[in-house]
C-alpha cells in the first residue's frame, strides 16, 4: 500500500511538471513521460487500473527472472564506445559516490526507513531491487549519484546483503543523453523491450516452456501481439545501469555478465 500511495503521488507530480515544465529545457530537466521503474510504468499508470499494473509487473518479474543473457530482441543494451579524455575519472566518482551509498545502507533495515521499498518481496529473485521513487522522481530531472534510484540485495539467511546500486534515465534518453551522465566507454545501460503481455487470465503463460509472451516470448512486434490477443509494450521500465561499487576493478565495478548472472 506503501508503495502504491508514492507511485500515485509521484504520478501527479508527473503530471504537474510535464504541464509546467518548458519545453526548450534539457533532457536532465524536462519531459517525464519517458520515466518508468522497476514495479512500475509510469506513462501507463492513467491507462489502467493499480491492481491490473500490479499484476503485470509481477508478471514482468517472473519474465525477467533467469533470461537476461536469452533475451535476443527483448533486451538493448548501449554500445560501448572508444574511450575519450576524462571518462575514467567520471566514473570512477560515481562509483565512488555509490561506494558511499553502500556503506550508508549495508543495513537493509536503514534502506527501508529511508523510503526504499523491496520490489515484489514475494516473488524468489536472484537480487532483489529496493527502490526509492522519489529518487527515481529526480532521476528523470537530473543525475545524483548519491541518489541511486534502487538498492540491489541478495537474500542473507532471513535479511538481505546489499551487492550494489542502480541508477535509472527515462527512457526517451539517447545515448548521448546517458554518456553525459556516465561514459559510454566504461558502463553499458540496459533496458528491456519489446513486450508481449498475455490477455487477463492467461499470465501464467510466461512461466512455461517456450512461451509466446513476456521477455521470453516469441513475439516481439505489435502485429503479433495483437493477432494474439495480448498487450504490447515497446519499452518496458526506463534505463538502468547496475553498479557493483566494492568489486576490485573498473571491469568488475561496471560488469554486465554480472547484471546478468544475478538473474540467471
Amino acid at each position: 500500500m506503501k508503495t502504491l500511495l508514492a507511485v500515485l503521488f509521484l504520478t501527479a507530480g508527473l503530471t504537474f511538471a510535464q504541464q509546467n515544465s518548458p519545453a526548450s529545457q534539457s533532457p536532465d530537466s524536462n519531459d517525464m513521460k519517458g520515466m518508468n521503474m522497476p514495479g512500475h510504468d509510469m506513462s501507463q499508470m492513467g491507462s489502467q487500473s493499480s491492481e491490473s499494473s500490479d499484476e503485470t509487473n509481477a508478471h514482468v518479474m517472473h519474465s525477467m527472472e533467469g533470461h537476461h543473457m536469452d533475451m535476443g530482441p527483448h533486451m538493448k543494451m548501449t554500445d560501448l564506445r572508444p574511450a575519450q579524455p576524462g571518462d575514467a575519472e567520471r566514473a570512477q566518482k560515481v562509483a565512488v559516490a555509490a561506494r558511499a551509498v553502500m556503506e550508508k545502507y549495508k543495513d537493509y533495515h536503514t534502506a527501508l526507513n529511508d523510503g526504499f521499498h523491496i520490489f515484489h518481496p514475494e516473488l524468489p529473485q536472484k537480487q532483489y531491487h529496493f527502490t526509492n521513487y522519489r529518487n527515481a522522481f529526480a532521476a528523470a530531472f537530473k543525475f545524483d549519484p548519491d541518489q541511486p534510484t534502487s538498492l540491489l540485495y541478495e537474500k542473507d539467511g532471513e535479511g538481505y546483503r546489499l551487492v550494489g546500486v542502480m541508477y535509472t534515465a527515462p527512457k526517451r534518453f539517447t545515448e548521448d543523453d546517458l554518456n553525459q551522465r556516465i561514459p559510454l566507454s566504461i558502463a553499458q545501460w540496459h533496458e528491456h523491450v519489446n513486450f508481449c503481455a498475455p490477455p487477463d487470465g492467461q499470465k501464467q503463460v510466461v512461466l512455461l516452456p517456450n512461451p509466446k509472451f513476456g521477455l521470453r516470448g516469441s513475439i516481439t512486434d505489435k502485429a503479433a501481439c495483437d493477432a494474439a490477443g495480448g498487450t504490447f509494450h515497446p519499452v518496458i521500465f526506463n534505463w538502468m545501469v547496475h553498479v557493483y561499487p566494492l568489486e576490485k576493478t573498473e571491469a568488475q565495478i561496471w560488469s554486465t555478465d554480472r547484471q546478468h548472472q544475478h538473474e540467471d
